[in-house]
């Protein structure tokens, strides 16, 4: 189920690299009028190679490898067209700042995005079309619930990712229904949830489906591996404790820990250089201090306090904590700006050298909130086993949370992160990241 996943994103990539080869050659035949000679091809093949590795990170980087939530029709032409106008800059400065190479084309370059542009637009529709259309693992839901739902839904508006959802079958229904559903489908995997796997009849009768050559999945587990998210109603206390292998994860924290330290204090010079800058503008937009220091809570509910730059007008909290809102009033003009080029939270880089913060993990939430949101939803302390972070799962997967519900939903992406967690992990955050601060969509 994962392997497939991980496979469509590893065709999709061998599939540019090919895409962009022939953009290369089509571009030489056009600017030559002729087929290139070996001469011409290895002048050009190498240093665009490292050209074109340059495009696949951008191409990641902004999200056009994200099968899961793949582009509609409509907005993929100007997501490639504003990710091929950022590779073009990257060209430029390859070819042209750090000339290590013994080419510096124009023509040729100008004529290859364009080419490379058409071809991969034309290469992702037809990828994704055979995505879409060909052969579909049969899934039976057994068991109902909002996540059943959700997933159903979530299979059913992206038929890219392989799944054709047979049905969905209650609890009730499962001891009379389900040998002749299984007789009169092609039913593949078996979805069960958690209400399902508590009743022993149940699971004896799912027990007697094995010989069938069905794949029976629990919905926690395939919830996860198709959305990056873990179903916290889904879920008891059992699945921390057969998910949570910290033993397994002590090499990593150490190699996070010195990684912190070391970004964290080769990026302490950038703001000393910003600060005046930056605090000129907010002094000279509104009343207040530069700095806003604020309680929050970090590894183990051990509360810290966490500095930024002050985005809002100057006692926006007179009246006591309160969620902040997309479009919150109490933003002021140059806080808008910092919040969506994350400039604001430049000073916990100190945070993070003082050991408080990393640069990825949960999002670090006030004493207040934790205290409410401890008490509607469950397992919500389980986000306090691991440091904070500047950016995380949670923030580069889901937008401002403003509610309790928006809390649960950023909570299983958290959850989906400790348990998970790595560095490719924490590299895909970054760039993720990179790519969120570009489109300009802060907070």
């Amino acid at each position: 189920m994962i392997r497939a996943k991980q496979l469509r994103k590893l065709a999709l990539v061998a599939g540019d690299l090919i895409i962009l080869y022939l953009s290369l050659f089509l571009t030489l035949v056009i600017r030559y009028q002729a087929i290139p000679d070996n001469k011409t091809w290895s002048i050009h093949k190498w240093p665009f190679l490292i050209v074109y590795l340059t495009w696949i990170l951008l191409l990641f980087i902004f999200d056009l490898y994200d099968i899961n939530k793949f582009i509609s029709s409509r907005s993929l032409e100007s997501q490639l067209i504003r990710t091929m106008i950022s590779a073009g800059a990257v060209s430029v400065f390859v070819f042209y700042v750090l000339p290590f190479f013994s080419i510096a084309p124009k023509t040729n370059l100008i004529l290859n995005i364009i080419i490379a542009t058409l071809l991969l637009w034309a290469w992702r529709k037809a990828f994704f079309y055979l995505a879409s259309g060909g052969s579909k693992i049969s899934v039976l839901f057994l068991g109902d619930g909002k996540e059943v739902e959700e997933i159903v839904g979530y299979l059913n508006h992206r038929p890219q990712l392989g799944y054709q959802t047979v049905g969905v079958m209650e609890r009730e229904n499962i001891k009379s229904h389900l040998q002749s559903e299984l007789k009169n489908s092609s039913v593949e995997i078996l979805i069960v949830s958690e209400e399902i796997r508590k009743e022993k009849e149940l699971v004896a009768l799912l027990y007697k489906t094995l010989p069938k050559g069905l794949t029976v999945i629990n919905l926690d587990k395939f919830y996860e591996a198709v959305t990056g998210k873990i179903p916290v109603y889904q879920i008891s206390e059992s699945w921390f404790l057969e998910n949570l292998i910290e033993l397994n994860k002590r090499s990593f924290e150490k190699i996070k820990e010195s990684v912190d330290t070391i970004l964290g204090i080769f990026l302490l010079p950038f703001l000393f250089v910003l600060y005046p800058l930056i605090g000129s503008a907010i002094k000279l937009n509104s009343r207040g201090p530069v700095l806003y220091r604020q309680k929050r809570v970090g590894k183990n509910g051990k509360v810290f306090e966490l500095i930024k730059f002050r985005s809002m007008v100057k006692n926006a909290e007179q009246n006591g904590a309160q969620w902040a809102q997309s479009g919150d009033t109490r933003v002021t003009l140059v806080g808008n700006i910092l919040r969506k080029t994350r400039l604001d939270e430049l000073p916990q880089v100190w945070n993070v050298v003082k050991g408080n913060l990393s640069f990825v993990g949960p999002r670090p939430e006030r004493p207040e909130f934790v205290e409410e949101l401890d008490k509607q939803i469950p397992f919500y302390s389980a986000r306090l086993l691991v440091k904070p972070g500047l950016s995380g799962w949670a923030q580069v997967n889901f937008p401002y949370g403003a509610s309790v519900e928006d809390a649960t939903e950023k909570l299983q992406y958290d959850l989906y992160y400790i348990k998970n967690r790595g560095l490719l992990l924490d590299f895909v955050i970054m760039l993720k990241t990179v790519a969120i601060i570009l489109r300009h969509e802060g907070r």
